[in-house]
């Protein structure tokens, strides 16, 4: 048995509560080597009394990668503390226990021993990981403001190109508005999604506007606070949530705090509100705008136009806290999305968190995070982050060809395994965003690939989002290609695109359980096929997805739910090529 393999670790990902009264336990051990576990639990101070310690409750094999087997376990006993240790055997015959002691040879004499289990001290339900239910059931919609509509041409900047006229550039501007959003709402009810997500929409100098001028004030170029609170309102009378987005490691170097540090250096009441490393505060250009070198002070990236705020400094800490509870006092806003929020120093966001849950029950906080993101998703910080670590491997698998099945469902099951189930749930998967190629771009404009790689997405825990003009084929690459005018001229819209796209959202929405809390069952057996069930209780939906250059026959039992590029005839399924065919099994 490779013991050195074998991992676990109480309150984490591997030991949390699920819900109040359900516990759920992971364990660790190496790919195909081991043969059973099973867990023996009881009340910490009842071990002698009860005699818990000799009965076991078998663990279940269920997620593997190409290097671990992950076991799991729910329990449901109305206990308030736990102890408990692993009885691991092995496919060689080894036998161990494996509690908070190490590893030990498996007896009753150190069953009996207290010190050699793993313990939950008590459970606290003020520190249970909780996840707003909503979510779950939200698809949502990103706009990039400035590109989405020009509803109102009288706020329009100086120099605004006519829209769509040119594919943009960095410094660009079309006049596109919030008023552009409320004229257009019949459309996204149309396409059936309940959660909308803005780019910011504060006072800024740049189109994108992240480079914040002042969080208490909309951009004048998209209209103003009265505009806003409307739109808020029209949305949820729909039951669509809204999510700002706000940029809380930078603000802009138009800002009053930082043209106060331009003009009194060192003596500027504002010196400390930055990290700044020299006085006076300066830089020398490079070749572009965002581009610089010699900067005396920290920075977004490298570009001197967005000074990195010190969210350690209480004065600082306070202004954002107080920015926080204003948009969602004054305008009912449902949840935040946090840019560039892996360098903010994680206090600032438990503060955050307190506030969030202060001001408004069930509200979303969503970190821009692009890594492995475990410290910040602890339930005392964000409820997800944006999840391009495992959408990255979905396009790498379907669209790239980089990956082998074998690691492609070793990456995704080994991103699922990084965090506890309520919070795969509320995952928030992106394909493409004003950050990133379109998916249709990514794909070679191969739109039957594009809608197998959307269907496959839509199966997986985790909330999507459409990017904007997506749903009518819009393409571009890498910023600012993918931030083009949205398409309104039906005579360039694609409407078979867009009627996929209204069913596949119809479909994620009637289905958000299963999706988004049953269980992944992998099957990759047959040859140029990906099989990937999700299963709870006793409802099951299948997907059947051709990965190959070859038409492939397979058999379903059950219930057409979504196909493309298929012919079923009865069981019988004919896929083509960058075919799918998704299920429901019928009940026995």
């Amino acid at each position: 048995m490779n013991i050195a393999a074998i991992y676990h670790r109480p309150e984490s990902e591997y030991a949390f509560l699920y819900k109040s009264n359900l516990l759920h336990l992971r364990l660790r051990t190496a790919h195909k080597d081991v043969e059973k576990v099973s867990v023996i639990h009881g009340d910490t101070y009842t071990i002698d009394k009860e005699k818990w310690q000799e009965n076991s409750i078998d663990m279940k094999l269920t997620l593997k990668t190409e290097l671990y087997d992950y076991w799991e376990i729910e329990i449901s006993e109305p206990f308030k503390r736990a102890a408990y240790i692993f009885h691991i055997i092995g496919f060689d015959k080894t036998e161990l226990l494996y509690g908070d002691q190490g590893y030990v040879e498996f007896s009753q004499e150190a069953l009996n021993q207290d010190n050699n289990y793993f313990k939950l001290p008590y459970f606290h339900e003020v520190d249970r990981f909780k996840a707003p239910k909503w979510v779950k059931n939200t698809v949502w919609y990103q706009i990039f403001p400035e590109r989405f509509a020009n509803g109102d041409s009288t706020n329009d900047p100086e120099n605004t190109l006519p829209w769509g006229s040119k594919d943009p550039s960095p410094q660009d501007f079309f006049g596109g508005d919030l008023k552009g959003v409320l004229d257009h709402l019949d459309h996204l009810v149309d396409l059936g999604i309940n959660g909308i997500y803005f780019c910011p929409i504060f006072k800024a100098s740049s189109n994108h506007k992240y480079d914040t001028i002042d969080y208490f004030e909309i951009d004048p170029s998209f209209g103003d606070k009265t505009l806003f609170k409307k739109l808020v309102n029209e949305c949820h009378k729909r039951g669509i949530k809204i999510m700002l987005d706000a940029v809380f490691n930078h603000i802009g170097d138009d800002s009053p705090q930082w043209q106060d540090v331009i003009q009194n250096e060192d003596q500027s009441e504002y010196a400390d509100w930055f990290h700044i490393n020299k006085f006076p505060v300066t830089y020398t250009p490079g070749k572009n705008f965002e581009d610089a070198t010699n900067i005396t002070y920290d920075v977004f990236d490298t570009t001197p136009h967005m000074p990195k705020l010190n969210t350690a400094n209480p004065e600082v800490k306070d202004y954002l806290l107080k920015v926080i509870k204003y948009w969602i006092e004054e305008f009912d806003i449902d949840a935040w999305r946090f840019d560039v929020a892996n360098e903010i120093d994680h206090e600032f966001w438990r503060d955050v968190r307190r506030t969030c849950d202060a001001t408004k029950k069930d509200f979303y906080l969503l970190g821009e995070i692009w890594h492995s993101s475990q410290s910040w998703l602890n339930g005392d910080q964000f409820s997800a982050v944006m999840n391009y670590a495992y959408t990255d491997s979905i396009k790498e698998y379907f669209i790239k060809n980089s990956l082998t099945t074998s690691q492609f469902m070793s990456n995704l099951n080994n991103q699922l395994m990084l965090y506890r189930k309520q919070t795969n749930q509320v995952q928030f998967n992106i394909l493409d965003s004003h950050d990133t190629a379109r998916i249709l771009t990514v794909a070679n404009n191969d739109k039957d690939l594009e809608k197998e790689v959307l269907a496959f997405t839509y199966l997986q825990p985790g909330v999507p989002c459409i990017y904007y003009g997506d749903e009518y084929g819009m393409t571009g690459g890498d910023d600012p290609g993918c931030r083009k005018c949205m398409i309104w001229d039906k005579d360039q819209q694609d409407t078979d695109l867009y009627n996929f796209f209204k069913q596949l959202v119809d479909f994620r929405k009637k289905n958000s359980v299963v999706f988004s809390e049953g269980n992944m069952n992998w099957d990759n057996h047959q040859p140029g096929v990906l099989i990937l069930s999700r299963k709870i209780n006793d409802h099951s939906i299948t997907g059947i997805f051709n990965i190959g250059d070859q038409s492939r026959n397979v058999s379903i039992n059950g219930d057409v739910l979504l196909k493309n590029l298929s012919i079923n005839n009865s069981h019988n399924v004919d896929l083509s090529p960058k075919g799918f065919i998704i299920y429901q099994s019928k009940k026995d």
